[in-house]
C-alpha cells in the first residue's frame, strides 16, 4: 500500500491490523529465533556453553547499539519529513544514516574483537566459559559492519508501507539462522562459534534483500549524495538517544547482574537468569513488535500536525499491550516448568528447580512492562527524545540498581525480584511523563 494512503487515510483500527500484525510476527518470529538458538546450545552443548552464550549476550546487544542509535534516531525525522512531504530530505537522511551505521559498525566489531577475551574474564567468568563466550563475541565482532544495518533497514521498509515484505524477511532470516545452525552444531561440531556464525550469515543476506528496492529505486526513499551537517546528526542523535542508552543501560546492568549471579550462584545462577531472558522474549516482541510498528504512522501524522488522529491510534495500542501482557504474564507463571523444560537438560535438577522459581517471581514484570514500553515508543515517535530518555535509562538502568540495592538482603530472590519491580516504578514516572507531554499538545 501507498504510504501515503496508509499512514494518512486508513482507519486508525484497519491501520492497527495492516501494519501492527506483520510487526508483531516480524518479532515474535525473530525472537522464536533466539529462543530456538538457546534450546540448541543448552540441549546441544550443555549447561556450560548456555552460561557462556547468556553471559556475553549483553556484550552482542552493545555491538548493535550505535545501529540502533542511528536507524531509530534517522527514523524519526525521515517519517516526519515525509509527513510533511519532503521526499528529498528524508532521502538525505536516509542515504547518511546507512553510512554512519557501516562506519560505526567496523569500529566498534574491532573494539570487540580486540577486547572479547579480558571482558568475559573481567565479569568472573572461569577459563572454560572465557574460552566459549569470546568465540562467540569473535564472530559477531568480524561480521558486525555487514549484520548491525539489518534493524535499520527494517525501519526504512516498514516508513516506506513495505510492511509485508518488512515481515518476510525476518521470517526469511530466524528460518535461515535455525537451520544453518542445526548444520554448524550437529553436523559440524563448530561449537558456540557456529550457533553465532549462522545468525549473521541470515542477516547478512537479508541486508543484501532488504536494500535491494532502494538501490533500484522503487521506493519513496532513494539513495543519493549524502550531508554530514551537524543539525541533522545532533537530530539523529536527539531521537536515537533514548533506544541508545536502553540498550546501553540495559546491557550495562545485566552485566552487573551476571557478576552478582556468579558471586552468588555460580554458573547455575548465571543460566537460570539466561532462561528467565529467553521467558521474557516470549513476550516483549508481541509488545515491541506492536509499539514499533505504529512509529513512522506516529511520525508521519505528526509531522503533518493530525494529533487527533495520534491519540486514536495510540489509544488502540495501549489497549491491545495490556491485554498482551496480561495474558502472557499467566502464561509464563502457569506454563513455567514447560518453559524451563526447552533449555534445560532434564537430568539437569539443580538447574530445572532454580530456574522454575525463578520464572514463579520473575513473571509478574508483565503486569506493568507494557506501560513505560507503550509511553517510550510514541513519546519517542513524536520527537520527544528528553522525556523517552527518562524512561529508558530509569527502566534498564537507575530503577534496576535501586531494587539491587534494596533487596540485596533477599539474596538471590532479590535479583528474581529485579524487574517486577522495576517495572512498577517506573510504569508511575511513565504515566506522569505521559500526562505532562499530553497537556502541553493539548494546549
Amino acid at each position: 500500500m501507498d504510504y501515503q494512503a496508509l499512514y494518512e487515510k486508513t482507519p486508525p483500527t484497519k491501520l492497527l491490523a495492516y501494519v501492527a500484525i506483520p510487526g508483531i510476527i516480524s518479532m515474535f518470529v525473530s525472537s522464536l529465533y533466539q529462543i530456538i538458538d538457546g534450546a540448541l546450545v543448552g540441549k546441544i552443548l550443555g549447561s556450560a556453553a548456555f552460561a557462556a552464550l547468556n553471559l556475553v549476550m549483553p556484550l552482542v546487544s552493545i555491538n548493535f547499539s550505535i545501529a540502533d542509535l542511528i536507524g531509530v534516531g534517522s527514523a524519526v525525522p525521515i517519517a516526519i519529513k515525509l509527513g510533511q512531504k519532503d521526499e528529498k530530505s528524508a532521502s538525505v537522511i536516509f542515504s547518511s544514516a546507512c553510512l554512519m551505521i557501516v562506519f560505526s559498525g567496523a569500529i566498534l566489531g574491532a573494539v570487540l574483537f580486540l577486547s572479547a577475551e579480558p571482558l568475559v574474564r573481567f565479569m568472573g567468568a572461569n577459563e572454560e566459559i572465557v574460552k566459549m563466550s569470546s568465540q562467540y563475541l569473535k564472530v559477531y565482532a568480524v561480521c558486525s559492519p555487514f549484520v548491525t544495518i539489518m534493524f535499520a533497514v527494517d525501519n526504512y521498509l516498514r516508513i516506506c508501507g513495505k510492511v509485508r515484505f518488512s515481515l518476510l524477511l525476518n521470517v526469511l532470516m530466524s528460518v535461515i539462522s535455525a537451520v544453518l545452525e542445526i548444520i554448524f552444531l550437529v553436523v559440524f561440531r563448530m561449537g558456540v562459534a557456529g550457533a553465532s556464525l549462522s545468525t549473521c550469515i541470515a542477516m547478512i543476506i537479508c541486508v543484501i534483500l532488504g536494500f535491494l528496492p532502494f538501490i533500484r529505486g522503487k521506493l519513496q526513499l532513494r539513495f543519493v549524495k549524502p550531508e554530514f551537517d551537524r543539525k541533522m546528526m545532533l537530530n539523529i542523535i536527539k531521537n536515537g538517544t533514548p533506544t541508545f542508552l536502553d540498550n546501553i543501560a540495559g546491557r550495562v546492568t545485566s552485566i552487573i547482574m551476571n557478576v552478582f549471579l556468579l558471586r552468588m550462584g555460580g554458573p547455575t545462577a548465571v543460566a537460570a537468569y539466561g532462561v528467565l531472558m529467553y521467558g521474557e522474549s516470549l513476550v516483549l516482541p508481541m509488545l515491541y513488535g506492536l509499539c514499533d510498528s505504529l512509529q513512522p504512522a506516529i511520525g508521519y501524522n505528526y509531522g503533518m500536525k493530525n494529533y487527533k488522529r495520534i491519540y486514536a491510534i495510540e489509544r488502540r495500542c495501549f489497549g491491545i499491550c495490556a491485554v498482551i501482557s496480561i495474558i502472557m504474564t499467566s502464561v509464563l507463571f502457569f506454563a513455567r516448568g514447560t518453559i524451563v523444560s526447552i533449555f534445560v537438560k532434564a537430568d539437569d535438577i539443580e538447574l530445572i528447580t532454580m530456574s522454575v522459581h525463578a520464572l514463579s517471581l520473575f513473571a509478574f514484570t508483565f503486569v506493568t512492562r507494557w506501560i513505560p514500553l507503550a509511553t517510550q515508543s510514541y513519546l519517542s515517535a513524536v520527537g520527544k527524545a528528553g522525556h523517552a530518555t527518562i524512561i529508558a535509562v530509569s527502566l534498564s538502568l537507575v530503577a534496576p540498581i535501586i531494587v539491587l540495592i534494596a533487596f540485596r538482603g533477599f539474596g538471590l530472590n532479590g535479583l528474581w525480584l529485579n524487574m517486577p519491580m522495576t517495572c512498577l516504578i517506573v510504569s508511575v514516572l511513565s504515566v506522569i511523563l505521559l500526562n505532562i507531554t499530553y497537556r502541553k499538545e493539548a494546549v
